[in-house]
């Protein structure tokens, strides 16, 4: 993976980053929830009565953000290197991790860790070594250089 730091867009970042906090904020003070997308998604794939309505709209909101998006500006063009099977497979992968994790980064790394949840805390902590070992042991362990670029 190569960090372009001349594409390094530290206003659109900073805008992204208070755009989802300001979400999350509505979501809670107006409707008592938490913006966990994983969370989110699984409500919706086991519904429950009175609550898919807001979990739909939230996901429709997800979906529809690039494309609000493109009309103000052009979308960065994207670079995916892994195939369809491995795309699926890590996409299964933090799926499964999620629902045994009670949640994903954003549900426990941005409302949790605002809301000062220890359990959330732990997950964090938990997420970011996780990730810190898997690309040591790859890149360094097991010399994937190529997979991880």
């Amino acid at each position: 993976m190569d960090i372009a730091w001349n594409a390094f867009t530290p206003g659109a970042s900073l805008a992204g980053g208070l755009l989802i906090g300001v979400a999350a904020a509505v979501l809670v003070l107006f409707n008592g929830r938490i913006a966990g997308i994983s969370g989110i998604v699984a409500g919706l794939l086991m519904p429950r009565a009175k609550d898919n309505i807001w979990r739909a709209l939230f996901v429709l909101g997800l979906l529809a953000a690039p494309l609000l998006y493109a009309l103000v500006t052009a979308l960065p063009a994207l670079r995916i290197d892994a195939g369809y099977p491995e795309i699926v497979l890590a996409g299964l992968l933090v799926g499964v991790g999620t629902r045994y994790g009670a949640g994903c980064t954003s549900g426990h790394g941005v409302c949790g860790l605002s809301r000062f949840s220890l359990r959330s805390a732990l997950a964090t902590v938990s997420f970011m070594a996780a990730g810190f070992l898997s690309v040591y042991l790859l890149r360094h362990v097991l010399g994937l250089q190529g997979a991880l670029s």
